[in-house]
């Protein structure tokens, strides 16, 4: 069963209009509530400041937001390729802001450790036929990224081994600074200037990523494409954009340009088609064959079939990685011929003044009506 998508909107008690100062106030109310030292020992306060946090790195941040609230409107979709558009929570997510608009610097007394550091995500876009992206289908992606270091688990130690912990900041990333404000003593955390952050120094570098933590290599990744996907579509591989010294490597992203098909469009998860029939068989009837993405089936073309009607057929269409299929939209064209002979032009003509055309006759009648009333015919000069 999939997993619930926690709705972050509701997290921070904001509407999902919510403009970005909005949703930065409501955060700065909730965390304030929830910080872990106004609520020392209490676990469920602790679990719901990690959500807001979680939150809040998502929705304050604008391309992350909008893969968000695509996840929102087509759940369907989470999960192609080993994730689609999740977010990972985590971090304090600008609480530092919060200390210094209201505090000068912090609260005493707590400690944070050091954060893990995440790499950058690798954007690609993949073209597909039209076909590949309706029916689905395995493509790989090639391409150089920063891969962690496996020598020395991309810690740039030798061996993976070769550091210790840092003595200026005891390995927790941060230290304190005292500030003294008018609002009396406070303690500001600040990044650890000998660790840079990292809770620990190097003492022999890894000789392989020579103290990088990551080596920059060709990755190749296979991608297990849903049937449906669209030009808006996207997979998210995690853990396969840039590596960093010690901390999580990105993700890869890869959208789809779509490529066009010389008999069928689109439009979401409907199939259309465009279909010249005989003047003959939208006169008087008849059966004519019809494609599909998979095969061809017999449709009645009904007497009297006017140029440009529409026939739906639904669960003919494109398959959704949800469930359920959309409709073949067929339109019909009626083909008219170009090069006629003498006699067949006689004929033409014969069978014109025989036939009654009821469309032209109610324009003829209008045209007859306000020619008696003005003395002339509409949009005659």
């Amino acid at each position: 069963m999939a997993e619930t998508k926690k709705n972050y909107y509701e997290i921070l008690g904001v509407d999902k209009k919510a403009s970005a100062d909005e949703i930065k106030s409501a955060y700065r109310k909730l965390a304030m509530k929830y910080h872990p030292d106004r609520n020392q020992g209490n676990a469920e306060a602790a679990e719901k400041f990690k959500e807001i946090n979680e939150a809040n790195e998502v929705l304050s941040d604008q391309q992350k937001r909008a893969a968000y609230d695509y996840e929102l409107e087509h759940p369907g979709m989470g999960g192609f390729g080993g994730g689609f558009g999740g977010f990972e929570g985590g971090g304090f997510g600008g609480f530092e802001d919060i200390l210094s608009s209201f505090f000068g610097g912090g609260f005493g007394g707590g400690t944070r450790t050091a954060q893990s550091a995440i790499g950058e995500d690798i954007k690609r876009v993949m073209s597909l036929s039209f076909m590949d992206a309706a029916k689905g289908c395995r493509k790989t992606v090639s391409y150089v990224r920063n891969e962690p270091c496996a020598a020395c688990n991309s810690t740039g130690a030798k061996n993976g081994t070769a550091y210790t912990t840092c003595s200026k900041c005891q390995g927790s990333g941060v230290i304190q600074q005292i500030q003294n404000t008018v609002f009396g003593r406070s303690i500001r955390q600040t990044v650890c200037p000998d660790c840079k952050g990292k809770g620990k120094t190097i003492t022999d570098k890894c000789p392989d990523c020579k103290g990088k933590g990551v080596t920059k290599k060709e990755t190749t990744v296979t991608l297990d494409i849903p049937a449906g996907v669209d030009k808006n579509s996207y997979i998210k591989k995690r853990g396969y954009g840039e590596a960093v010294q010690g901390g999580t490597p990105g993700d890869l992203i890869v959208g789809f340009h779509i490529e066009p098909h010389r008999i069928f469009t689109r439009k979401d998860f409907d199939l259309y088609v465009t279909l010249p029939v005989s003047f003959k068989t939208a006169a008087l009837g008849g059966v004519v064959k019809v494609p599909t993405l998979d095969e061809t089936f017999d449709m009645s073309v009904p007497e009297g079939t006017q140029n440009g009607q529409e026939f739906v057929f639904r669960g003919k269409g494109i398959k959704s990685a949800r469930g359920g299929t959309g409709s073949l939209i067929v339109q019909v064209v009626v083909e008219i011929p170009t090069k006629l002979s003498k006699d067949q032009r006689r004929e033409i003509e014969q069978w014109d003044r025989e036939i009654e055309l009821k469309q032209y006759d109610k324009m003829k009648k209008y045209s007859d009506n306000v020619e008696s009333l003005y003395g002339k015919k509409p949009f005659e000069k």
